[in-house]
Formats: structure tokens, sequence, C-alpha cells
């Protein structure tokens, strides 16, 4: 029975992608369903292809024991079904399966030609497919000792991908990238209805449903949705670079930090979401019907999690799998792409060949990914193995990371000593890293950002016990200014705030809501409470978040930026008290009229909105170029732009702020940190921070004034969510700036016209791909002074205006 692809017109803009051809065989891309760890469901069988060894030799954990599995060769994937698992040969010319029912686990062959190479192993609960090398032709077999005859599909499709499900196959066409699927079950004929003429890059099939990257790079998923695992979190293009799907469950590896997030579940939407593995990094994830593996990135072992781990003794929930060292992708002999080796790949692979990164050809920037750094701790630890000597490889990674916690600890030991004690009596600002989790519910979301990256010349203020932390800031070495800080006590801001009551609540952020409150002297100001009751990383996050705007703020004057009245520290409670900015945000006049009201100053002038942009980018200027050392925001966005009662603008949120490296310099963290639409995507990519990024930031802000659009929103046709970048940016470029501008603002005057057209100018540039074509801060500041003198000297009236904005 074989489900047939309608006839299909492709649009132009996809052309480009479905005329991709396929990756070499070299390069078996960790989307898919073969990897180089295997999950055997019915009997709990986990297998991974060994690292640092002569042959690339198959090794499995099954009921407390180690099995090592024949014939001892190599092999470059391998992928799990029911009772069984399959391996493909290095080289691809053959297919051995075997049974894991057995205690021997015997080998099958079910496959073998020299001639005819394939790659994209997949498997399903009884049958095996792949694909050959040279027609992009799919094959399928029989695969398990009690499986079916499994039908091929016609010749006449050609496939850039494919993977199995229980009792059927789902393949992209390389002709123009559409889903198809064939088989047994009518679970795939459900799952090609849904897709359509959706067009994907990768596809990763479950029991009954299937998810992959889109040809915009957004994850999708259809088919059945009976315990919500197609309830897909907000992702942005491009963010996951792996998915594994169970019997009711999808999870997919985020690009930046190889973070696993999980969704659906028979008994809680999350419940494959693990606290155990929150923090950890993998460099790429498989699944069973109810447990999920990954490979750890900073010491290639396979740890487990789910309900299915869970009822195993021997191992606890999270724990690593005795099987040692792991290669992440099949050992090679051709020459690597654009994007490099793996590190270590001779080592791993013993000198029989090199490890080749994958690559994704449709990133935001094509350059390619550097080394993903090691952190320096993770949840999950090295496992021991009694009776196992480490082998040469173990050896020298042990070595390197105990030299490198040796290192990092005399470095952490020394900044507390001279940084926290010497750098808080200078005029200076301490930086912070802070995790944010992504807003599943919400287009304007937080991307992750990096927990444990130490940058040159920060000096991280880490959050501690409510004792310690008190010593910190009262304590012999606190600056003047945070002594001149007011201190307030729980009961004097309960009481400001009505007891915190939602009347007095006027918004809310990743680590707490904020209230407007009323102090014993009648001074009106904002109090930011931090969240009470969180997770223990989340604690944490709450305490780097809480001294970071304390220190970077008691230590900043400026008029566009939101000032610092106090602080307040209570056992467990974390407040901040703020200046009071009676209009809010800029992000609420441009988006939430209903709060707000349509008669704001801020949407009916163009003046206005030129004079909010100029206030912002005063202040981003004066991090960047007049605090010793420079501060880099990293979350500029139009919710952190307020506004008092005069409507000057003010930059606030200093959680997630860094001291930057001197004039212009870059460097390099292990995760990007930002919000989603907002975020620079040369750093998103290249993790390589400079105070560019903020101009990338403010560069939207300026696109959001111009159009009234959110940083992503839906387009009208339905077809989904989209970046305003993406949207405006080259109809800008094209001279049709008129037909973007935001209707709600009276046509612009002659000079205003022009103004409008200089800050549509500078925008562009702000949100130019590279960071080296963007302009400095102190460049959007003249102008955007240039834009507001316009419009002061603005008369008359202005009709049928000519823009040209020329990129450079």
């Amino acid at each position: 029975m074989t489900f047939s692809p309608s006839s299909l017109t492709i649009a132009a803009a996809f052309l480009l992608v479905a005329s991709v051809t396929s990756p070499p065989r070299a390069a078996v891309n960790a989307l898919g369903s073969s990897s180089t760890t295997a999950v055997v469901s019915g009997t709990s069988t986990y297998c991974g292809i060994v690292a640092g060894e002569p042959t690339q030799r198959i090794e499995c954990y099954q009921n407390n024991r180690l099995v090592s599995v024949e014939p001892n060769t190599s092999f470059e994937a391998i992928s799990g079904g029911s009772t069984f698992f399959c391996g493909l040969l290095s080289g691809g010319s053959a297919v051995l399966c075997w049974d894991t029912t057995a205690a021997s686990f015997p080998p099958k062959r079910i496959y073998y030609r020299e001639t005819v190479k394939l790659i994209d192993l997949t498997v399903g609960d009884d049958h095996v497919c792949a694909l050959e090398v040279n027609t992009s032709i799919a094959r399928c077999w029989r695969g398990g000792r009690n499986g079916s005859k499994f039908p091929s599909p016609p010749e006449a499709w050609q496939f850039r991908a494919i993977t199995c499900g229980i009792g059927y196959a789902c393949g992209i066409l390389k002709n123009n990238s559409r889903v198809v699927c064939w088989g047994n079950n009518a679970a795939g004929a459900e799952i090609q209805g849904q897709f359509g003429d959706l067009t994907m890059l990768t596809l990763v099939a479950g029991v009954s449903h299937a998810c992959g990257l889109a040809s915009n790079g957004t994850l999708v998923c259809k088919g059945n949705n009976d315990y919500g695992q197609l309830v897909v979190p907000f992702n942005s293009a491009f963010e996951f670079s792996g998915i594994a799907l169970g019997a009711n469950f999808s999870c997919a590896v985020r690009q930046t930090n190889g973070l696993v997030i999980c969704w659906g579940g028979e008994t809680n939407r999350f419940e494959y979401d693990s606290d155990l593995v929150e923090s950890v990094s993998f460099e790429t994830i498989v699944a069973g019907s109810d447990v999920v593996c990954g490979l750890i990135t900073w010491n290639l072992t396979v740890a487990c999690w789910g309900a299915g781990w869970s009822n195993m003794s021997s191992y606890n929930l999270g724990s690593d799998l005795p099987l040692g060292m792991i290669i992440p992708g099949p050992c090679a002999k051709t020459q690597c792409s654009m994007c490099g080796t793996y590190p270590n790949s001779d080592t791993l692979c013993h000198g029989s060949g090199t490890i080749c990164r994958s690559c994704q050809v449709e990133l935001p920037i094509a350059l390619p990914l550097p080394p993903r750094e090691s952190p320096p701790s993770q949840n999950l630890q090295p496992p021991s193995s009694p009776g196992r000597s480490l082998n040469r490889l173990s050896l020298a990674f042990m070595i390197v990371g105990s030299v490198g916690v040796f290192v990092g600890a005399c470095t952490v030991i020394y900044c507390l000593w001279a940084g926290v004690c010497g750098y808080l009596g200078k005029k200076t600002n301490e930086s912070v890293q802070v995790q944010q989790e992504v807003a599943e519910a919400s287009l304007d979301t937080t991307a992750n950002v990096d927990p444990s990256a130490q940058h040159l010349k920060s000096v991280s203020y880490k959050g501690q016990s409510s004792g310690s932390l008190n010593h910190n800031i009262t304590g012999s070495c606190s600056s003047k200014r945070i002594e001149k800080t007011e201190v307030f006590s729980l009961s004097e801001l309960v009481a400001a705030t009505n007891g915190f009551s939602p009347e007095n609540k006027i918004g809310s952020g990743s680590f707490g809501a904020v209230y407007m409150g009323k102090l014993a002297d009648g001074r009106l100001v904002a109090i930011k409470r931090g969240k009470t009751y969180m997770r223990t990383k989340k604690v944490q996050e709450k305490e780097n978040a809480f001294g970071s705007e304390l220190v970077v703020l008691s230590r900043l004057n400026h008029k566009h930026l939101v000032g610092l009245v106090g602080f307040c520290q209570d056992e467990d409670e974390r407040l901040l008290v703020y200046d009071y900015m009676s209009n809010g945000s800029l992000h609420d006049h441009l988006h939430n009229t209903e709060a707000i009201g349509a008669s704001s100053t801020i949407l009916n002038s163009w003046k206005s909105r030129i004079k909010v942009a100029l206030d912002a980018a005063r202040g981003i200027d004066y991090l960047h170029n007049y605090a010793v050392p420079p501060i880099i925001h990293r979350d500029i966005k139009s919710s952190n732009i307020l506004l008092d009662s005069n409507w000057t603008a003010r930059v606030s949120d200093f959680g997630l702020s860094l001291m930057g490296p001197e004039s212009d310099q870059e460097y390099v963290s292990s995760k990007a940190v930002g919000t989603v639409g907002y975020i620079d995507p040369e750093y998103y990519v290249m993790n390589v921070l400079t105070t560019k990024s903020d101009v990338y930031g403010l560069g939207v802000v300026l696109l959001e004034l111009l159009t009234g659009k959110r940083s992503v929103f839906r387009i009208e046709d339905g077809s989904g969510p989209i970046g305003l970048v993406e949207y405006v940016r080259p109809q800008m470029l094209a001279g049709e700036l008129m037909m973007v501008l935001d209707r709600r603002a009276e046509p612009p005057k002659t000079n205003e016209a022009r103004a409008v057209e200089l800050v549509a100018h500078t925008a562009v540039r702000c949100v130019s791909l590279e960071g080296k074509e963007r302009p400095n801060m102190a460049e959007v500041v003249s102008d955007l002074e240039r834009a507001y003198s316009l419009c002061e000297e603005s008369h008359g009236s202005f009709t049928n205006p000519t823009f040209s904005i020329y990129s450079e």
C-alpha cells in the first residue's frame, strides 16, 4: 500500500532549497533516524559505535551487562527497532541486523553490494530502509525475526532523506522537498496529508507522528496529537539541530548550546523534559517508545532518561551508560566540507578516518560553526566501570579536564579577590551570565543563554546564599555607590505595593513580576520581585540577575538609563527598586494599544518616534563608549525601552549585561543570549559577541518604530511567524519604504520624510547580517540626531515620496 504525491508547482522561493544536493555519504546527518547510538525499546537495549579503537565496532548494554557485537568491524551508523537493531557498514556496502531477544545477539546480513552503496539507514518497528547513494532510491527490507515483508517505494521517487515509524516510512522527495509516506499503517497517510505542500529539509518519524525542519528552518510536527506531541514550542529559524521522537512525545536539541527540550507524554506534557539533564549539552539524541538517550558533548558518553529508563533498577534516571566514549559521527576517509572536522576526530577514529561536522546550508549566516566549547561541569558524570581499564583517549580527556578545572578554579578565586574587591571601588560594571528559557506561548520570547561562559575582563557576580550575598553587598568590599543605594525592608515594599496585589502589577519577566509602588515618603517606584518558587537552576539564575542589575545600575548614572533606587534581600526574597516610568514601555505603545490607547503620542508622531530612538541610542552609546570598561547590554528590545513622565526614553533590564572588550574587540562564548527576533544572527550562530550585537537589536527596534510591527509576527496569509528583519529589509532595499510604514502615524511632511528615510537607512545598516557591515553606536546616534533635526525643521505637506535606501 503506497501514498502517491499529488502534482505540485514549486514556488520560486523554494527552488534553491529544492535544488540543494544530498549530503555526501560521509556526513550522516544527526537530524535523521540513523546515528551512532541506538535504542531498542522492546528489550531495553542501548547501543553505540565505540570511539578510540582500531575498528569502529558496536557495543550494547542490556540487563546490566555489556555486549560486544560481532562482527568486530567498522560501522558508520546504527538504528534501533522494536526487538532488533541494524548497522550500516563503513563505506555503505552492507547492512547487518541483530536480534536483541537472543543472548548472543546473532548477526543477520540483509544487504550486501560493493557497487551500490547505501546511506541514511533507518529502522522502524520491524522493517529497515536505506537510500542508494548514487540514485537516491529508497530500499526497504524485513528486519526483525518475526517481521513481515515491507514494501519499497516506487523507484521514480528519489529522496533527500527517509525515516521509519511503526508500520510506515516517510521521506523528503529530492525534486520538490515534499513529504511522501508508504507502508501498512494509516498513520503514514495521515502524516503525509498533514504536511501537504509544506517543503521540508529534514524529517524524523515516531510511532504515529513525524517532525522536521521546514524550508524556513522552523520545527514542525504532524500526525497523531493525542498527547500533545505536535505542540511544538515556538522556535526561530534553525533553532534546533537534532530531533528524536517516541510513542507519544517529541524532543529536540538546540543549535546554539546543545540543550534538549521535550514535549508531549502520557501523564504530563513535559514528562520527558527532565530537570536532571536540563543543563547538559548533547551532540545527538535518539529515542525509543518511552526513553530518550543522548550523546553528551563534553565526554561523548551516552545518558538516558524517561519513563522506560526510570523503570530500570540498575541505573538512576539521567545517569550515563557504561558504554565508554561513542563517536559523534561516522569516521570517513574523504575530505570534510567547509564546516571542517570534529575536534580530536583523528584520535576518536584511531587514525582510520576523520569525523566531519554536519552543515546546515540554510543557517542565517553562511559561516562555519566554531568548535563547541566543553562546559566546566555537567549534571552527568563519566561512568565508573569496574574491571575496565581506561584507554589512552579517556586518560587524555581526564588529564585535560583536570587541568582545566584547576585553572578555572584559580581563575574564579583570583577574579573574586581582585575583581570584586578591586573593581567595586572603581566606576566599573560587572557582568553576569543568566540563562532564560524560551517561553512557549509568546512570539516575543527569550533564547537560551550561557550560564557558564567566562569572558575576558568580565567579573561574574554569582548568586549565593542569603547570608553570603548580604555580606558581599554591605561588607568591606562593597563600593561607595552600592552603600549609597537604599536598602529597603520587605515590609516596606509589601506596604508600598498593597501586598504585591494584582492591581499593582505592571509587568513581568523571566525571573519575576514588576509592581508599581508608593513609598512611605510619597515616591512612586517600580519594584521587581524575583520568583520565590523555582527549580534549583532557576534559583541560581534569579540570584545572578539580581546581582547583575544591582551591581550594574548602582554604578551607572545617565538620563537615558533607568535609575536604581535601592534593593531588598530577605530570606528567599530578592527585590530591586527602580525609578517609576509612568508612560510604560515602547513595546506597549507600538503593540498593545488596548492598554495604552490609540491616542499615544508615540503612535501619532514621527518626530516622537525618532526622539525615542535617539534617546535609546544615546543610552546604549553611553554603555559602549563612556562606561569604563564598556558594557554590552545583550538584550536590546522595545520592551526594555521605557518612557518617563516627560516621554524621555530610558534603557532598562541589565540582567544579561556583560563588560565588553576594549576597542570593538570580540570574544567568544559557548552559548548565545538574547531574545528571538532581536538577537544578532552572527552572535547566535558564531557565538562571537561585540558591541555590534546591541547595534543589531536597536536596528530591529528602529524597524518596529517605522513599521509598527512586532519583531516576530504572523503574516496575513497565515503561513506562520516571520522575523521583522526578513520581512521588511528586502522591501526597503528595493525602494518600497512607503509600502511598509506604519499607517497609524500621520504621513510625514517634507523634512520628516527625509528624516524617516534616514532612520530607515540607518536601520537597514544596523541589521546587516555581518557585524562589520553595521555602524557603531556613535554613528547611529549621529544619524538619529540628524533625523531629529530634520523633523524640527519640517514644514509644508508631502505627497508621493520616493525613497531610496542603498546598502553599504
